[in-house]
């Protein structure tokens, strides 16, 4: 993304009466922030179904630009990447949800479109028995699969265990957070923080000076949610916001994922609620999740299809399903977000010929939405 197309996107998420929603009307529309700008004035000409609410709003947009300025220059001063939602870089589950940000910033150095990544949140009261979960959890999911991502929101209890327990067995792990990357709450957290930055990164939708607000962290959720393969509770009353995040994924068709506790025990009612409601499979270790994910797949038998089996199976197939096969082939097996973004194809019609190849025999759906050749 240009310099350019940052400070316009930049402008636009501070108009203060642009939803997201006309934001991500507009950029569909128009195809840039660039276009937007340029063409504010004579909106209706190009888009005849934008209401004069918005472009009352848009005639404003220069205001804007003042702030935008300041924050590109402190976006340069800390060596942040602003990434816009039509970004390669842009992680593309997250791109698929509906109210997905249209631009974030990030600092680190993890692959927000890695293979595998995994989204884990509970309580802030955690217990001896839920820091035992998300250790052995990890540890394990780093034997497993070395390559997995973990997200979280650095928040105290769950989630800072969970990145802790990331960083010791060396994954990479992602905290999401409520405010602009000019500072980091809790304060307790900044050593961790400061650790991620080089072993995977910190990632936020807010701007520097944003103040600290409760109704941010509610909003961050989703993006927990939606940048993952797999949302895990680990500990959880019957409120709070792991389940606010677990609803989020439910409604972004991501898998959900708990583990069970004592009856009896309130910082386990939420989990045991979600497993009993059929609204989060039961979780009890690194490997039941990894095989029903389809990730034990992926790690066990990325090299198993020559070239010349693959030469002879793809010879059958329209171009748009060798490229698909083609992508199958090199990591066994893939959910269609990661294979729309290696194939270029659109989901809508992904989807169809995703199905076209199963009818025919040629892949196979496994647990978890992924897809792999069927040997």
């Amino acid at each position: 993304m240009t310099e350019q197309e940052t400070l316009y996107m930049m402008a636009l998420t501070q108009v203060p009466s642009l939803t997201l929603t006309n934001l991500h009307q507009l950029i569909d529309g128009l195809g840039s922030a660039t276009a937007i700008y340029e063409n504010r004035k004579s909106l209706k000409q190009v888009m005849p179904s934008v209401s004069q609410k918005t472009l009352d709003v848009l005639a404003a947009m220069d205001s804007h630009l003042a702030r935008a300025e300041q924050e590109l220059a402190f976006c340069r001063k800390g060596s942040l990447r602003c990434l816009g939602i039509n970004d390669e870089d842009y992680p593309q589950r997250l791109k698929d949800c509906p109210d997905a940000p249209v631009l974030i910033y990030y600092r680190g150095t993890a692959d927000l479109n890695a293979r595998h990544i995994v989204s884990m949140v509970g309580t802030r009261q955690i217990t001896d028995y839920g820091k035992d979960l998300c250790h052995s959890f990890v540890r394990d999911l780093k034997s497993l699969c070395p390559d997995a991502v973990v997200v979280s929101g650095l928040a105290y209890g769950v989630d800072v265990h969970c990145h802790r327990a990331a960083l010791e067995e060396g994954l990479d792990t992602v905290g999401v957070l409520a405010h602009g990357l000019d500072q980091i709450y809790p304060r307790h957290h900044r050593d961790t923080a400061k650790q991620m930055l080089s072993q995977g990164g910190l990632i936020t939708e807010y701007m520097s000076g944003t103040p600290i607000d409760k109704r941010n962290f509610v909003q961050r959720n989703r993006i927990v949610a939606g940048m993952a393969d797999a949302v895990i509770v680990v500990e959880s009353a019957t409120k709070g916001g792991s389940l606010i995040t677990a609803d989020i994924a439910l409604s972004y068709d991501r898998q959900v994922w708990a583990f069970p506790g004592r009856i009896h025990d309130i910082h386990s009612a939420g989990c045991n609620r979600l497993i009993s409601s059929n609204c989060a499979s039961l979780l009890t270790g690194a490997e039941d999740f990894c095989v029903a994910m389809g990730w034990a797949d992926d790690v066990q038998h990325q090299q198993q299809l020559s070239e010349g089996v693959q030469q002879e199976l793809f010879a059958e197939y329209s171009e748009e399903e060798q490229r698909i096969l083609r992508a199958l082939s090199k990591d066994d097996s893939k959910q269609i977000n990661i294979l729309a973004v290696e194939t270029n194809i659109p989901i809508g019609q992904l989807s169809s010929l995703l199905f076209s190849l199963e009818m025919k025999g040629a892949v196979q759906m496994l647990v978890g939405g992924k897809y792999k050749i069927r040997r």
